[in-house]
């Protein structure tokens, strides 16, 4: 049984924008060999196209990167400005690490944070984002540069907001670390075949 990451909505939750990161995509990555390719597919690429729309780049690593001129890079965002960074741009872009990707149902921390900050989102596509948030409603899903681009071209600032709103509810009500504290509990206590199986054996030799 999987316990997988949530939202501590005490740390991460929404407030008012701030001027350093405003702008139509923003995306908090710190640069890591195996999302590199992800991130230049993903970002770099959308911005290459959209050259009339504003990104922000927040994360470790990224100052010797070749950039598109409109992709502001702030480097490292300290998690006391995440949920700033987060409520500030119209839409946050999440890109997964290779791995995560892959194999799937593998729901990075930030995903949870952005939705705690009622912020709308974009995921990279990867199996398994239905379990945590309904794509088109909570979320929107993107297979490449391209699904980035229509989906921000086709996102006014009321469908966005309408989206991060559904996104901040759902996770509240069933991913926060409260509800995997409960479940893990659950779990814990509850009786695991393997475990029953041992039981009647011992009470048999008995």
């Amino acid at each position: 049984m999987p316990i997988y990451n949530a939202l501590d909505p005490d740390t991460h939750h929404p407030m008012p924008a701030d001027e350093r990161f405003k702008c139509d995509l923003a995306l908090l990555a710190n640069r890591l060999p195996d999302r590199e390719t992800r991130v230049e597919k993903f970002f770099f690429e959308t911005a290459q196209k959209l050259p009339e729309f504003r990104f922000v780049l927040g994360g470790s690593g990224w100052g010797d990167k070749p950039m598109p001129a409109n992709v502001n890079y702030v480097g490292h965002v300290y998690t006391r400005d995440h949920n700033a960074f987060n409520c500030s741009s119209r839409v946050v872009l999440n890109v997964n690490r290779d791995s995560m990707a892959s194999y799937g149902f593998s729901p990075p921390t930030r995903i949870f944070e952005a939705a705690g900050a009622g912020a709308c989102l974009i995921t990279d596509a990867w199996q398994g984002i239905e379990t945590f948030l309904t794509p088109d409603r909570e979320v929107l899903v993107a297979h490449d540069a391209d699904d980035v681009v229509r989906h921000l071209r086709g996102l006014d600032q009321k469908r966005a907001r309408e989206i991060g709103e559904a996104a901040l509810q759902r996770v509240l009500a069933e991913h926060t670390y409260e509800h995997r504290a409960l479940q893990l509990q659950e779990l814990l206590m509850s009786d695991s075949p393997a475990r029953a199986q041992k039981r009647k054996e011992e009470v048999l030799l008995a």
